[in-house]
């Protein structure tokens, strides 16, 4: 499993795959951010559940970026 969470890849193809789903007219995540942004007025359960869902590949693209940035500065 660990070696599953710190592919950079994998993490890379998840952003661009799940994370993006569907491409048009605009990528989900994005949509769904811009209702965040907005207020969130209307968001039932499955909105949320869909923010998590495509946004998991990010946090873990994220998560990446820090334990990167953080081995570099303890060399």
């Amino acid at each position: 499993m660990k070696e599953f969470v710190n592919n950079w890849k994998l993490i890379i193809l998840l952003c661009l795959t799940l994370g993006m789903a569907p491409f048009f007219p605009e990528p989900h995540i994005w949509g769904k951010l811009q209702w965040i942004i907005g207020g969130a007025n209307g968001m039932g359960f499955m909105d949320w559940f869909d923010v998590v869902l495509h946004g998991f590949p990010y946090i873990l693209l994220i998560r990446l970026l820090v334990i990167s940035v953080v081995k570099k500065r303890a060399n």
